[in-house]
């Protein structure tokens, strides 16, 4: 579809200026700037001298602001124009990261009463979290303006490579700069969304832009986009749920002291990292439709979460994290592609922004759940995390997919 919701071929002009490269930076550095607070929240807040359950609220707090604004994002990208929403948010978001970094510096610095830093962190965090809704929503309604169906998987899943490699290396930086001072890695990243606005800014081609009659706005439960929304959620609320358990994980079951227990959780998130960078180099040269990618990722993610209740060491808990991370990886691209797909060029945005809205519902919902069904049995969450990929999987292949053999 081009801007104008028409199914006439893409110009080649057009085509031909855009390049998915500066989304690909702008989603690494967005990417590491974000897991630099998750690696280091453990050591801040015991600095802070903050219990788990407040930083666990400062981190769920960004998933909170992604949720509610990512939709708002894309359907303003729909009637304003894609690069207008893309600065404005990457804008903000970077803003809101630098002034985190410094009231996290001033934070660590001063005998900051407790209650205070946690305003300060859920009001940062938040905020962060609000700008930070219009990169992916908005990219991802770049990426469908200027592709066509069958090529939109492809430079979707280099977006999210490229994002995946920014949470391996984003908590590696971290972990080699911290020694330094905990909020000197918040300083260094702070630097990297302003160099990926720079290159937004002067990059990203102003296209013409047509907007859609109010009348044809895109609803929340359109039926068009079912199936990407449940997908979507079932996919982060799973991911969601094995990284808040993993460390827990590897204290009970695995029997690991504080120290390797905390290791072993690195590792296995490193990776997942680099598993689903893997994937979604693999996935570029399948050329397989979204439909088919997903029922396979889900099945490949579903039996890799399952896999790590049986885990008895670090090595296998690793091995587990790494086979769903692989199923996962050929996923999260192919329903943003499903998505989009879907949906007519006018609605390309408020498509993104739904499918990212349910994404953030999972990262919310996920730990919650995640947590309590710990506490019936450590092996559990995998359990119930594995069902509902296999579940997603197969009723994917119950419906009837067009395009899709």
């Amino acid at each position: 579809m081009n801007d104008d919701g028409t199914d006439k071929p893409l110009d080649p002009a057009a085509a031909q200026a855009f390049s998915v490269k500066p989304l690909m930076f702008m989603a690494f550095v967005c990417s590491m700037a974000m897991m630099v607070f998750v690696a280091l929240a453990g050591p801040i807040a015991r600095v802070l001298d903050l219990p788990p359950w407040q930083i666990g609220a400062a981190m769920t707090i960004a998933g909170v602001g992604w949720m509610v604004m990512a939709r708002v994002w894309g359907g303003l990208s729909d009637s304003h124009g894609r690069r207008p929403v893309l600065l404005l948010g990457l804008a903000g978001f970077t803003l809101s990261y630098l002034l985190l970094a410094l009231f996290i510096d001033l934070a660590l610095r001063t005998a900051m009463a407790p209650l205070l830093a946690l305003a300060g962190l859920l009001a940062g965090r938040g905020i962060a979290g609000l700008f930070y809704a219009a990169v992916p929503a908005t990219s991802t309604a770049l990426v469908a303006d200027h592709t066509r169906p069958e090529e939109r998987t492809s430079a979707l899943a280099a977006i999210g490579a490229s994002s995946a490699a920014g949470m391996v290396v984003g908590p590696g930086l971290a972990g080699l700069v911290a020694p330094f001072g905990l909020s000197l890695p918040f300083h260094v990243t702070a630097v990297l969304p302003v160099i990926a606005l720079l290159l937004i800014w002067l990059t990203l081609p102003a296209a013409r832009h047509h907007p859609a009659p109010a009348r044809q706005r895109l609803r929340l439960l359109d039926p068009r986009l079912r199936r990407p929304m449940m997908v979507a959620f079932a996919a982060m609320f799973s991911v969601s749920v094995a990284q808040i358990i993993v460390g827990f994980f590897a204290l009970d079951r695995l029997g690991l002291g504080p120290a390797e227990a905390a290791r072993a959780a690195g590792l296995a998130l490193a990776a997942v990292g680099i598993s689903l960078v893997c994937a979604q180099v693999v996935l570029r040269r399948l050329g397989w439709p979204p439909a088919r990618l997903i029922r396979i990722g889900a099945l490949i993610g579903g039996t890799g979460f399952a896999s790590a209740m049986f885990a008895v060491n670090p090595p296998m808990l690793w091995a587990s994290y790494a086979f769903a991370a692989f199923g996962m990886g050929w996923v999260y691209p192919s329903v943003s592609a499903l998505a989009a797909n879907s949906v007519e060029g006018h609605e390309q945005g408020a498509a993104a922004g739904t499918v990212a809205a349910a994404q953030g519902l999972g990262t919310i919902l996920g730990p919650i759940v995640g947590t309590l069904v710990y506490g019936l049995g450590a092996g559990l969450p995998y359990a119930l995390v594995g069902a509902l990929l296999v579940t997603t999987a197969l009723w994917r292949r119950r419906e009837a997919v067009p395009n899709d053999p």
